[in-house]
């Protein structure tokens, strides 16, 4: 899956509220954002629930392999 770089302004309090969040799903800031993103458009049914499933696997190794790089 290639990924774009886009600069985001974001207020500060909301910022730190998402860095929290992602730091409790053991995240990156930039994955929760594109998690909550995605969540979003799948809830207003602007993408299509396979491409929520695919992108929960994508997630998921992710996740897996930042914890092998912290030791967990």
């Amino acid at each position: 899956m290639a990924k774009k770089a886009y600069p985001l302004r974001i207020n500060e309090d909301v910022l730190a509220a998402m860095q929290r969040w992602s730091d409790d799903e053991l995240r990156s800031l930039n994955a929760q954002i594109e998690y909550v993103l995605r969540e979003a458009l799948v809830k207003s049914g602007r993408v299509k629930l396979v491409q929520q499933a695919v992108t929960q696997v994508v997630e998921q190794t992710v996740d897996l392999e930042q914890n092998q790089k912290k030791g967990g």
